[in-house]
């Protein structure tokens, strides 16, 4: 295993592009490129291009520093770990590693990958197996691209399983709309006698028959208002329908929402999924209510229509259909176009959704550090793009409706001139002309109207695949078929094995730990540990990646999970209240609760003085995430709301970290109350706070280092000592009077 000396690189931190490259002179002749890896970070973890490369003989590594190689053997592997951002690959023979390489994160799936491709290499060298590359060419493998996935307007079809318990109310609006439309097309069949058998005569001299004359003009004013009242009743009939459509649809997203797991909602921007259940499906209700409705009437009137035309006379009906042709031709053309256009324009939307969702929840800290300018900066340039964007939409659509409005006129003014020879050659009487006028203007009106359906089609199209994204997700915290029921859970806790990835990140890493029942357990370590992500696995917010967590013996992820959690207690280290009142509040999680129990669970929680001191108790209001309220006071009512529901198992997420002092002593008396014969997890940075613990826990990396009482774990000056230690001295360093103060502290070098 030599390093390729004489191929090595100029020293100069060259692109990975210029590695590429140099990579072709130094291979054989006969020599295939499996798989290729760039790195971004030198042994030093400093920012720095790499290359790694696998083909059917050796592994390479080209850094600035040169390249090097190792030959495939049957005693080589490969290692790969991760932590604190930052991954490392390490190759392995038989007795030492021989080589390393690290980069970010952003680079870990594809190192899994090439890792994955040397695996098998190396097995089908083991086996005797030829590799089956392509020696034709080398390039490298793109992980990068992500397919978009154009909306497409079947989608809308998938909105009838929303439809399907209308079902009735939907047949009754289809026959309603089969009926007005054909009331509509009754009056000008009666203008072909009333030109040919009144007017007509009467101009060459004849007497008027004033009772044929009075039943024209009624049928005229019957069939009118005819279509006025069926038109009423489909319009009002379809409305309903639609706007529950909508409804169901929206209720349906949301409810699915809330079922997905915690990975999802990561991975999402508040203002985007507010637009996407809220605008999105108004616009597919406008678009059920008013534009398919008129869409279906408008196909009805042109069959119809075309069918009473060829009646008349086929051949002026044949020059009518002339323009249809060039308009379907631009439908094509522009559809695409629209498609693409505005999931666009949803997108960008989003954007600005996401800036007011962003900035009006946080109002208080963009006013404290002055910086409403630049929020509303960002606000400028997402509405501007916006703006562009619809810009650019609007000239094509702008081109559009204009175009299928002159070929429509162009069409009429050609059956004009036909319907004139045909009249000057005595094949048609002017009755019929008139009347095939007056058909053609509702027919041409109508195909203007279908064209325009373009527009409000891709839209709705753009906006239902937005909203079926959301339902087609699959929660990664499913609902066992079949859940076994929770009766009298004891709360033992038993970990085998765990380990959990965030994405491409692992986080914990083969973690075993036994809880007993009503034993009270403090987690604490390094920030970025694992604590707060095993909190997340016992709560089941996430689904262990390997491994298993067993509650009295039970796998969790066999319990209905809902019926889990009802069982578990959680206080966070920034409280969470909805606007409500302290009661509604304090009983979120048993909604049921009498205020008899609701007072209850405030006193035990040290709440309930400075709640009757509120203007009205328990009735006062809370504002938005409790805004209204004292850090303190926050965190006493979510504790008061834990203690409501009465749980078996108790997980305390730095409850305590962000108050006073005299504050953190009414928390704790009321933690006290709250974790008697309960198994409690307990999470805190003040490690004095977790001296009436049974166990500590100490992790680091994702695994647990140490296990054991306060005392005995000091004794052992490991871990939990080092930590310990180093908080002390920063409390120390705290309590030291300023007159105390080294000189140098007082006064730094340039001040």
């Amino acid at each position: 295993m030599q390093p390729l000396q004489e191929q090595s690189l100029t020293v100069g931190a060259p692109g990975a592009s210029s590695l590429i490259t140099a990579l072709p002179s130094l291979l054989a002749s006969d020599e295939n490129v499996l798989a290729t890896l760039e790195v971004d970070l030198d042994a030093r973890q400093r920012f720095a291009p790499g290359l790694l490369v696998l083909t059917d003989r050796r592994l390479m590594a080209g850094s600035a520093d040169g390249w090097a190689e190792w030959p495939l053997a049957a005693d080589l592997h490969l290692r790969h770990t991760d932590h604190a951002g930052v991954g490392t690959l390490e190759l392995h023979d038989h007795q030492r590693r021989v080589a390393q390489w690290r980069f970010t994160l952003a680079v870990n799936v594809q190192a899994l990958q090439w890792m994955a491709q040397v695996e098998r290499q190396l097995a089908r060298l083991h086996r005797g197996e030829p590799d089956d590359a392509d020696a034709d060419a080398f390039e490298p493998e793109d992980f990068s691209r992500e397919a978009v996935e154009v909306p497409s307007t079947w989608v809308l079809l998938r909105l009838g399983r929303f439809a399907r318990p209308y079902r009735k109310q939907l047949i009754g609006g289809f026959l309603l709309t089969l009926a007005s439309t054909a009331a509509t097309l009754v009056p000008p069949y009666l203008t072909i006698p009333l030109m040919d058998d009144v007017l007509i005569p009467f101009q060459n001299g004849q007497q008027i028959d004033s009772w044929l004359v009075f039943s024209l003009l009624a049928g005229l004013l019957g069939s009118a208002v005819l279509a006025w009242g069926l038109g009423w009743a489909r319009t009002w009939l379809l409305a309903l329908v639609s706007e529950r459509i909508a409804a169901d649809l929206r209720t349906a997203a949301f409810e699915h929402l809330l079922r997905l797991s915690l990975d999802y909602f990561s991975a999402k921007r508040t203002g985007d999924l507010i637009a996407r259940i809220g605008s999105e499906t108004d616009r597919i209700s406008v678009f059920l209510s008013l534009h398919a409705l008129d869409f279906a009437t408008d196909v009805l009137m042109i069959g119809m229509t075309s069918a009473i035309l060829f009646s008349i006379n086929p051949w002026l009906a044949l020059v009518t259909l002339i323009p249809l042709p060039f308009i379907a031709w631009m439908i094509h053309l522009v559809r695409d176009r629209l498609r693409t256009g505005f999931e666009k324009i949803d997108r960008v939307w989003g954007d600005v959704t996401n800036v007011l969702a962003d900035t009006i929840p946080g109002i208080r800290v963009v006013k404290a550090f002055a910086q409403e300018r630049r929020e509303a900066d960002r606000f400028k340039a997402a509405n501007r793009l916006n703006l562009a964007v619809n810009d650019r939409l609007n000239k094509t659509w702008s081109l559009f409706s204009p175009t299928v409005s002159l070929l429509t006129d162009v069409g009429l003014l050609v059956v004009w001139a036909f319907g004139i020879w045909l009249v000057s050659d005595g094949k048609i009487t002017v009755g019929v002309l008139t009347a095939f006028i007056a058909y053609i203007g509702r027919f041409y009106t109508r195909l203007d109207s279908m064209s325009r359906i373009v527009s409000v089609t891709q839209k709705a199209a753009a906006g239902a695949k937005r909203i079926f994204d959301i339902l087609d997700h699959v929660s990664n915290v499913p609902d066992p078929e079949q859940p076994v029921p929770i009766t009298n859970p004891r709360g033992g806790i038993r970990m085998r094995g765990l380990g959990f990835r965030y994405g491409s990140r692992s986080v914990i890493r083969g973690l075993d730990l036994d809880i007993r029942p009503g034993e009270m357990i403090g987690l604490v370590g390094h920030s970025g540990s694992g604590k707060s992500t095993l909190v997340n696995l016992i709560c089941r917010f996430y689904d262990v990646t390997d491994g298993a967590i067993e509650v009295d013996g039970t796998d969790i992820r066999r319990f209905g999970v809902a019926d889990y959690r009802r069982h578990i207690g959680l206080v966070l280290q920034e409280p969470f209240l909805f606007f409500g009142t302290i009661a509604e509040n304090i009983a979120y999680g048993r909604p049921e609760a009498s205020r008899e129990e609701i007072i209850a669970a405030a006193r035990a929680a040290h709440a309930h003085e400075f709640i009757l001191r509120l203007p009205h108790g328990y009735d006062s209001l809370v504002g938005e995430r409790g805004q209204g309220l004292s850090g303190g006071e926050r965190q006493r009512i979510s504790i008061a709301r834990a203690l409501l529901i009465d749980p078996r198992i108790l997980i305390l997420d730095e409850a305590t970290s962000s108050v006073d002092t005299e504050t953190e002593g009414e928390i704790q008396k009321a933690l006290d109350n709250l974790v008697q014969g309960r198994t409690t997890i307990a999470i805190a940075h003040r490690l004095s706070t977790l001296r009436k613990a049974d166990r500590l826990v100490v992790m680091d990396r994702g695994r647990v280092v140490e296990v054991g009482p306060h005392d005995e774990l000091i004794d052992k000056q490991g871990h939990y000592w080092r930590l310990y230690e180093a908080q002390a001295r920063r409390v120390d360093a705290d309590d030291v009077p300023p007159e105390r103060e080294p000189a140098h502290a007082a006064h730094p070098a340039g001040a």
